[in-house]
């Protein structure tokens, strides 16, 4: 049964924590995540920061030329983001020894109500530098419920993953990809762009380690967006092959942060647009 929700000063309390939107100009989780990856991007004017091209950051180089604009690393390499939903959960350990094994970054939508029971597993996604986005406390059809509701629970999974990793998401997915106009003015006062997918590999639906490995390499483009499940097992032991077959196409492996360098996204815009 759905807790009683409020709107306190255009935010929203939850479980006795309050969020307060931030401000609904125009914003960005870009803005916010090009802070991250360009830091570890760009080093000095004179030398590059030496890092493993897989990790969404550029190995050594020549030094770029005084006023030479860098293009974003995904303009430069062939970017592919995979998303991990509905976590964090007891397979979630066996994925990130894989990523770490491949070098491979990706982003995971974590529920709030996950992050409350596992705050040492949440801990080291993000430590082991991936993505966090917002995915809901429950999981509900955000379309469904009331205004107050939504508030309640993006904001509550919010607070819970800046109280475990001392960082705030930049971006939300909406459960089920159910947003509409009134969802994304929703987002925008709580400052958060709608992160979607360029294609689902329909995994917890199909439960078989080939036909997950199959529809993710057939689903591969660059800078695709590719919607998976931690909570699958079967996606799990798919992706040891996936990377290694991705790997051969050229691909590095991104957080959407590294992806989503040189956009700007507007709180509560839907990213990939619909259609695409």
């Amino acid at each position: 049964m759905w807790r009683k929700a409020r709107i306190v000063m255009a935010g929203a309390c939850a479980a006795g924590v309050c969020v307060v939107p931030t401000t609904t100009g125009p914003a960005t989780a870009a803005t916010a995540a090009t802070a991250k990856a360009v830091t570890a991007e760009a080093g000095t004017a004179e030398t590059a920061t030496t890092k493993t091209a897989t990790t969404g950051t550029v190995a050594a180089k020549a030094a770029t030329p005084a006023g030479v604009k860098k293009k974003p690393y995904c303009a430069r390499y062939k970017c592919i983001a995979l998303t991990f939903d509905d976590g964090p959960w007891p397979y979630t350990p066996a994925l990130l020894d894989t990523l770490k094994k491949h070098r491979a970054k990706a982003t995971f939508f974590l529920l709030g109500r996950k992050v409350a029971n596992r705050p040492e597993l949440t801990r080291r996604i993000h430590e082991e530098g991936h993505d966090i986005g917002n995915h809901t406390w429950t999981h509900p059809s955000l379309t469904e419920l009331s205004d107050g509701e939504v508030f309640e629970e993006v904001s509550s999974t919010s607070n819970i993953i800046n109280q475990t990793i001392g960082e705030t998401p930049d971006y939300m997915r909406p459960p089920n990809g159910a947003t509409n106009s009134r969802v994304a003015s929703l987002m925008a006062d709580l400052g958060l762009p709608q992160i979607l997918w360029t294609g689902s590999t329909l995994d917890w639906q199909a439960r078989d380690t080939k036909v997950i490995a199959q529809r993710t390499l057939k689903l591969a483009k660059r800078n695709g967006v590719i919607l998976l499940h931690d909570i699958v097992p079967e996606t799990v032991k798919a992706m040891p092959g996936v990377l290694t077959a991705l790997e051969k196409r050229h691909y590095k492996f991104v957080t959407l942060t590294t992806l989503l360098q040189g956009r700007t996204l507007r709180p509560g815009e839907v990213y990939p647009p619909r259609g695409r």
